[in-house]
C-alpha cells in the first residue's frame, strides 16, 4: 500500500512500486479524435528501488510486442511538496516534459503538465490509484481545452509478478 495512505504525502510515496510488475496496457488508438478503439498489450516494469531516502525513484518498462522500452524518473521537491514524473522512450531518447503533483491523504496521486500530441498543445494528467501491495492502477488523460474536459487515452493495470524487489 502506498505510504500516502498512512502518512503525510512526500518522500517515499512511490516506494510501493519497487519490484517487478506485469502490466496490462490499454491505449486509445487515435487520441483526441473521438475514436473509441483501444489497443491492449502487455508490459513488464522493474522499479529498481528508491533513491535519496525515498525522494527519488526509477523504473524501466518494456513493451515486448511493441519493441520499445521506457524509463520514468520520479523526483520529490520538498520545498513545493510535489513530485515531478519524467518519462523517456527508447524510440526517441528524449526526456518529455514532466508532470508534477502529489498524493492526497487517501493515497491517490494526481500529476499535471503541458505537452503536445501530434502537434496539438495539450494538458496531460497522470493518476495513480487503487494502490495495494500487489496491484496498482495508472492512467493518462489529455485535455485540448485547458483542462475543462479530459480524455483518458492510456491505462495500466499493475500486478506484482512474484519476483523479489530489486
Amino acid at each position: 500500500m502506498s505510504n500516502a495512505a498512512t502518512r503525510r504525502p512526500g518522500a517515499g510515496d512511490f516506494d510501493f512500486l519497487v519490484g517487478t510488475w506485469d502490466v496490462t496496457n490499454r491505449r486509445l488508438v487515435t487520441p483526441l479524435t473521438g475514436g473509441s478503439e483501444w489497443d491492449e498489450f502487455p508490459g513488464t516494469t522493474v522499479c529498481h528501488g528508491t533513491l535519496f531516502g525515498g525522494a527519488a525513484n526509477l523504473d524501466e518498462i518494456s513493451f515486448p510486442t511493441k519493441g520499445v522500452t521506457g524509463l520514468t524518473l520520479r523526483l520529490f521537491d520538498p520545498v513545493r511538496a510535489q513530485w515531478s514524473l519524467n518519462w523517456v522512450s527508447s524510440r526517441t531518447g528524449l526526456l518529455q516534459p514532466p508532470v508534477v503533483g502529489r498524493f492526497d491523504a487517501d493515497g491517490r496521486g494526481e500529476f499535471h503538465g503541458d505537452d503536445t500530441h501530434d502537434g496539438t498543445p495539450v494538458r496531460c494528467r497522470f493518476v495513480w490509484s487503487h494502490i495495494t501491495r500487489a496491484s496498482a492502477h495508472w492512467e493518462q488523460a489529455f485535455s485540448a481545452d485547458g483542462g475543462l474536459t479530459w480524455e483518458t487515452n492510456w491505462t495500466m493495470d499493475f500486478r506484482r509478478s512474484g519476483q523479489a524487489p530489486a
